[in-house]
């Protein structure tokens, strides 16, 4: 198992090259680990998949485990700032929540390597998967919360809220995002926020 290691901050890149460079690396170890695991992945495999020399990639990370926990954490922006962007014009919570969802299935369908490599962060970087979460719901909650101040939707423990929609998004995009991508995400996303909405007492 790995140990809690954060990114060296010597070797941020310093320049728009090296951030390319950079992001290279990310998008073939997002290919590697999420066709072959992280066991079976090396190195080299990375940088053959992203037509950089071996020693460029120690430019950027020491390890295999901190390339890899790297890429946790850069998925996680991904899909954060892919559905902000979405979501952006939602003119209530309730709105933002129809869209946010739509665009999480669509990321899903564009990324499917995400959900190996998050769930296998479980088990390989464990804290990786935890603050991978963690920064959903504290965004999350915040967004209710103002939402709450707002008068758009009724008090209650935000908290238990935030992680109890992460996880609805969270297997609606494996449901029909990964294993089954036929259904239009906005069916899909009518469905579940009519739930949200309304909930499931007659």
């Amino acid at each position: 198992m790995s140990t809690s290691q954060a990114t060296d901050p010597s070797k941020n890149p310093k320049t728009a090259r090296g951030q390319r460079t950079r992001n290279k690396l990310l998008e073939a170890a997002e290919k590697a680990f999420g066709e072959n695991g992280f066991h079976s992945t090396s190195i080299g495999d990375i940088t053959r998949r992203a037509s950089v020399a071996l020693g460029t990639f120690y430019v950027y990370f020491d390890s295999k485990d901190e390339i890899f926990r790297a890429l946790v954490a850069h998925m996680g922006h991904q899909v954060r700032a892919w559905v902000a962007e979405r979501a952006s014009d939602a003119k209530t919570r309730l709105d933002a929540e129809f869209k946010g969802l739509v665009a999480y299935i669509e990321f899903t369908r564009e990324h499917p390597n995400l959900y190996r490599i998050i769930e296998e962060a479980q088990f390989v970087a464990p804290d990786a998967y935890k603050a991978h979460y963690d920064r959903f719901a504290e965004g999350y909650g915040r967004a209710l919360s103002e939402a709450e101040s707002r008068g758009e939707i009724v008090p209650a423990d935000n908290e238990v809220r935030a992680w109890g929609l992460i996880g609805l998004n969270v297997f609606l995009g494996l449901r029909f995002g990964i294993w089954d991508s036929n259904k239009s995400p906005e069916d899909i996303a009518e469905a579940a926020i009519g739930m949200i909405a309304k909930g499931l007492e007659k």
